[in-house]
């Protein structure tokens, strides 16, 4: 079942939901997987995504993305002038990748505290976006829900701790997908929620024993 945003598009600022709208979606997503405002970025867009990044304002929607405007802020297409003003600086790489949506894009950001994180994602129609990759793990995140993203040592219980947390705190999980390398190393639990978890079950989480890190990232 489609609902009406599906059908007649997202609000938004043009040209194109998959190529504006998507766009602005995957750099925001990014922007909240780091955590903070990034201070230099990596883009390279396979694709139609390559062929049509200037026409179409991916660009730009990407950097407003990371900048933190949502696809129908009005400023959008200024975002290149405010990525001056707010010391953002970016570079657009169109390369060759098979097997993956023709409508990706592959994001290195550096934070000032040189906090690194590269996020891989496609715009996938409509405005929707799916996040396929963080950091070499592949996932699937589409910032439909609220989610936590979870970093930890692959060890028994710690899955188990994890959900006991989240409701103790009241929250309801609408997914859970736990993806590993190799058996006991590190691996990356994703669970997306009903509603979003309190900051200080979020550290309880993180603070818990095999835990590497722990973040929110918020309904787009």
């Amino acid at each position: 079942m489609h609902g009406v945003f599906d059908i007649v598009g997202p609000i938004m600022i043009g040209p194109s939901s998959s190529h504006t709208a998507g766009a602005c979606r995957l750099g925001l997503m990014s922007r909240a997987i780091l955590g903070s405002q990034p201070f230099t970025a990596t883009i390279e867009l396979v694709g139609s995504f390559a062929a049509t990044y200037r026409g179409h304002g991916t660009d730009r929607a990407i950097i407003a993305g990371l900048l933190g405007m949502s696809p129908e802020d009005e400023r959008l297409p200024h975002a290149f002038d405010i990525a001056q003003e707010m010391g953002l600086t970016y570079s657009f790489i169109p390369v060759r990748k098979s097997g993956v949506h023709p409508n990706t894009a592959i994001i290195r950001l550096t934070d000032k505290d040189g906090h690194t994180v590269r996020v891989e994602g496609a715009s996938v129609g409509g405005g929707n976006i799916m996040i396929t990759e963080l950091d070499g793990f592949r996932l699937e995140l589409s910032g439909t829900l609220p989610s936590i993203i979870i970093a930890h040592l692959d060890r028994p219980g710690v899955i188990a701790n994890i959900t006991h947390l989240i409701a103790e705190a009241g929250g309801n999980i609408a997914s859970v997908r736990d993806i590993r390398e190799k058996r006991g190393q590190t691996a990356l639990v994703v669970i997306e929620m009903d509603d979003e978890l309190p900051p200080v079950y979020v550290e309880r989480i993180a603070s818990s024993r095999h835990i590497l890190t722990a973040f929110t990232v918020p309904k787009l």
